[in-house]
């Protein structure tokens, strides 16, 4: 039944608007005027590629779950995906549910789609996952959680796990711009430019100076007196020379990328790929990262 509903995707591909990749798969969110669609291929054992089942998919194939809810953004975590439809107002999940990090109140896998009932209604600006934790940034500049939390990614003062989203209580007041989702930890970068980290921070990768982890947002002080929109900064672990700085130390703290001055930069994300003015990638070593998507920040291929 699953294979009849979700139909293999055939003929020329539509224009790609976003693309997520988890652990071993990869979803497409596609549009053919106002129809949006999925696609999900690779490894499926935990329903990450909401198709009702747990089978691998070869190929792309579509998720008619989602038709008609004009999605307009797609996230990966580990195992789990989630997406949001600005129209309805509703963020969806489904995969790998261990530690609550589908948001639906309980650790059950879900092999399709299905709302996430404390976000309905919100207007969501950015989703980002890491492996086992999701965060979405409103409209409002707020920013709600859940997932696992043994080391405070989550930011709220505790290492329990959430089994639904709450509002991050330590930015009360603070306006959030994004957040990035690591595997253990989390960052985010506010309106006026302040940088946070928090979580697991073994390996510096909070940029606050120590191996410590934090249970709640911290300021990371050593980007304050620079304006951080176009430079680009790297700290944390470097065991493949993933921050680009020419050596194989951790960074405990921010640390500005030489191998880019003079460039202007527009864009990096957690695999370290650095979009600049030239429209050249610049990709400086090996890494693993996060996957997070901004809302109507859509660019076609």
């Amino acid at each position: 039944m699953a294979d009849e509903a979700n139909t293999e995707v055939t003929g020329p591909i539509r224009r790609v608007l976003l693309i997520s990749a988890g652990a071993s798969y990869s979803v497409a969110l596609l549009c053919n005027w106002k129809c949006c669609l999925f696609l999900g291929k690779s490894r499926g054992e935990d329903g990450q590629l909401g198709h009702g089942d747990a089978e691998d998919r070869l190929i792309p194939t579509h998720v008619c779950a989602l038709d008609g809810l004009e999605i307009v953004s797609v996230t990966c975590g580990a195992d789990h995906t989630t997406a949001y439809s600005g129209t309805q107002m509703e963020v969806y999940s489904w995969g790998w549910g261990d530690f609550g990090r589908l948001g639906h109140g309980n650790s059950s896998d879900l092999l399709t789609p299905q709302p996430i009932k404390a976000l309905q209604g919100l207007r969501i600006k950015q989703i980002a996952c890491g492996d086992s934790h999701c965060l979405a940034v409103t409209m409002e500049s707020e920013v709600q959680n859940w997932g696992r939390n043994q080391n405070g990614q989550l930011g709220l003062g505790s290492n329990e796990d959430s089994l639904v989203p709450q509002k991050i209580q330590a930015f009360q007041g603070v306006s959030i711009k994004m957040v990035a989702a690591g595997a253990e930890h989390t960052a985010a970068i506010t309106e006026e430019g302040s940088l946070y980290g928090w979580g697991w921070g073994r390996y510096g990768n909070l940029g606050l100076g120590g191996r410590n982890h934090c249970l709640a947002p911290q300021k990371v002080s050593t980007v304050d007196a620079y304006n951080i929109c176009f430079l680009v900064w790297f700290y944390g672990w470097k065991k493949y020379g993933q921050l680009g700085h020419g050596d194989f130390e951790d960074h405990l703290v921010p640390r500005k990328l030489e191998a880019l001055s003079g460039s202007f930069v527009s864009e990096t994300n957690p695999s370290t790929l650095v979009h600049v003015e030239s429209s050249k990638i610049h990709q400086p070593s090996k890494s693993m990262g996060s996957s997070s998507s901004s809302i109507g920040d859509t660019n076609s291929f």
